[in-house]
């Protein structure tokens, strides 16, 4: 795919499917492959396999290789598929290769979580794995520190899509937009729907989201909303999903897949724990109030459901 192309993908909504696991823990490629392609059914513009929301850092390289080729399959060409790589230099670069190999559109790099990573040297390995790659890159950037010529210098090489920009310096966000090149890498939020309406409003364009796992709709009207600039209708939404996000954000986001997956599996996709050191399963407090919000929303129509939905209900 060519970066002119995913630069426009990258421009609606960023979605980040969740991983199943089978009941010994295991990646399950079946259901994982069905995850996917509920998601790009939905018409999500962008599909991240194996971003954060999909267990990244819990799987091994051999693992993740499968979830991509499960996104590969389950999209079947309806959206743009960005293979997450990262892990060391060397190893992201072969996860890169990879990628490349079973047909996914591009690539997104976590940041390096080297505890005695720089702020520059952070910049150098997303450009390095930028320049081999034969795939888009998208850098993901989470850690504060930077400054807006390192982002600048990400921003302005020729290989990279988009700056997954996922920190609230809002202040860095507004002041390396206008100094970067306008033709380069796109300025996307984060931090999903609740800072898409913020970031929109300093120069960002698109959004990621794990909501999209579940509720699709309600992603796509942020989005749309957002196109329109209509931030009052872009805020409504967003007031409606914050008891969802809120409650992913327990334990400094370790509950944050964990709710997610409760969600997809209340919907009728049994998609197994998150493993540790997330939070494995909710409480029994925590899941009812989920299934609470989640009851509303399904009679309003905004959560996709399957055909075996009411035996999971039962079970639930």
């Amino acid at each position: 795919m060519s970066i002119a192309i995913m630069r426009k993908a990258l421009t609606g909504v960023s979605g980040v499917p969740v991983t199943a696991y089978d009941g010994g823990g295991e990646v399950e490629p079946r259901i994982t492959a069905k995850v996917y392609a509920r998601v790009a059914a939905a018409g999500i513009h962008n599909i991240v396999a194996a971003g954060n929301t999909g267990e990244f850092y819990a799987l091994t390289p051999q693992e993740i290789r499968i979830v991509h080729e499960a996104a590969v399959a389950g999209v079947d060409g309806r959206a743009p598929v960005t293979a997450a790589v990262g892990r060391s230099l060397r190893e992201a670069i072969g996860m890169a290769k990879d990628a490349a190999a079973i047909g996914a559109s591009a690539v997104m790099s976590h940041q390096p979580v080297d505890p005695f990573a720089a702020p520059s040297a952070q910049i150098d390995y997303f450009c390095n794995l930028a320049d081999v790659s034969a795939l888009p890159l998208v850098a993901y950037v989470r850690a504060e520190g930077f400054t807006v010529a390192e982002i600048v210098r990400l921003a302005n090489h020729g290989n990279i899509a988009g700056i997954k920009f996922a920190t609230t310096d809002l202040m860095l966000l507004s002041r390396a937009i206008p100094a970067a090149d306008p033709n380069g890498a796109l300025f996307v939020c984060g931090l999903a729907e609740s800072w898409a309406p913020t970031f929109t409003a300093a120069g960002a364009r698109g959004f990621t989201s794990g909501l999209v796992n579940v509720a699709p709709k309600l992603s796509l009207a942020v989005h749309d909303a957002l196109e329109r600039g209509d931030f009052a209708a872009a805020r409504a939404i967003v007031g409606k999903l914050e008891p969802f996000e809120r409650m992913r954000t327990k334990f400094r986001n370790g509950a944050n897949v964990t709710v997610v997956k409760e969600a997809v599996t209340y919907s009728g996709l049994d998609v197994g724990p998150v493993r540790v050191p997330g939070l494995p399963q909710l409480d029994q407090h925590d899941r009812q109030e989920l299934h609470r919000l989640l009851r509303g929303w399904e009679a309003e129509g905004d959560i996709q459901t399957q055909p075996d939905r009411q035996a999971v209900k039962a079970a639930g």
